[in-house]
């Protein structure tokens, strides 16, 4: 499931610029009348048309929270944006940087690769998979796919999506991209990007066995950057590993390029310090945010 919320698009104009900031308003569980703030699924954060109007959004989103009783807000920030910049310090927390991949015109993307990725590569050709690149596609094949890769993984909940996302997803159009790979006819990985120039944008992935033996999502990563790079797209931004952290995942983002990536940060915000600790029994920020909210995600069904 998607974070629970009404979506909200806070804007501020004015003399330094205008700052735009898309999250969900959330109702604290078994809270009377108080409300927390998140940024949806993803990377997000205040957009603002300069420095200046950024750091004056700030100032007043913290009276917008006073005044309609938010204890707190959790962002996480865009790393090629670099909105963090403009947030408050206090509250800011770095993560595991995500990867990035440039795509300079005429830079050999396989050569770059990590050696492994590249061994990948070549079995996958080897074995006669062969990739399809879509632009503005359905995703009903897609989504099968995905499920059943979350259910492989016995992944949360939370990373299965309802049909809402998907249709929301092919509204996109031309922006949406989908790669496949198929072995004799077989769908075996398939990948969604988000093309937004001058950034492309690795999103969800799925593989079965045969996919997942071949190492079939190397492949596709290494066409869709083939498909920015010949389209002057500056990078393919990969994102980081699960919540954030160094682990598998993130080390195998790293492996397709030698850029030291870009940095990510997340923002736990407290604006109601004393309802805050009355609500999750203490007053750090440290780990899980909001404190209150750690159950509900710890009884969220895998």
């Amino acid at each position: 499931m998607l974070d629970p919320g009404g979506a909200t698009l806070l804007e501020l104009d004015g003399a330094d610029g205008t700052a735009v900031f898309a999250c969900l308003v959330r109702t604290i569980p078994g809270d009377d009348g108080r409300l927390d703030v998140t940024t949806p699924y993803g990377y997000g954060g205040p957009v603002a048309t300069s420095p200046a109007a950024g750091a004056t959004f700030w100032e007043r989103y913290g009276e917008w929270a006073e005044q309609r009783g938010v204890v707190t807000s959790f962002v996480r920030f865009h790393p090629l944006y670099e909105n963090h910049r403009y947030a408050p310090e206090q509250g800011r927390e770095r993560l595991a940087d995500t990867a990035t991949w440039p795509l300079r015109a005429q830079a050999d993307l396989y050569a770059g690769m990590h050696a492994k990725h590249r061994s990948d590569c070549r079995k996958c050709e080897k074995a006669g998979v062969e990739v399809a690149v879509i632009t503005a596609p359905g995703l009903d094949e897609f989504a099968e796919l995905y499920e059943a890769t979350m259910r492989h993984v016995d992944a949360a909940s939370f990373y299965l999506f309802p049909a809402e996302y998907w249709e929301a997803l092919e509204v996109l159009g031309g922006r949406l991209l989908r790669l496949d790979a198929r072995l004799d006819g077989e769908l075996v990985a398939s990948t969604l990007c988000l093309a937004s120039p001058p950034w492309l944008h690795y999103h969800l992935a799925a593989t079965n066995d045969a996919g997942r033996s071949l190492g079939a999502s190397k492949l596709l990563l290494l066409e869709a950057a083939r498909w920015g790079q010949a389209r002057g797209y500056a990078e393919l931004h990969l994102g980081s590993g699960l919540g954030g952290t160094e682990d598998s995942l993130w080390k195998f983002k790293q492996r397709f390029s030698d850029h030291p990536g870009r940095e990510l940060w997340i923002g736990k915000l407290v604006h109601d310090a004393e309802a805050y600790r009355e609500l999750g029994g203490t007053g750090s920020t440290e780990g899980f945010f909001p404190a209150y909210r750690r159950e509900e995600a710890l009884a969220e069904p895998s």
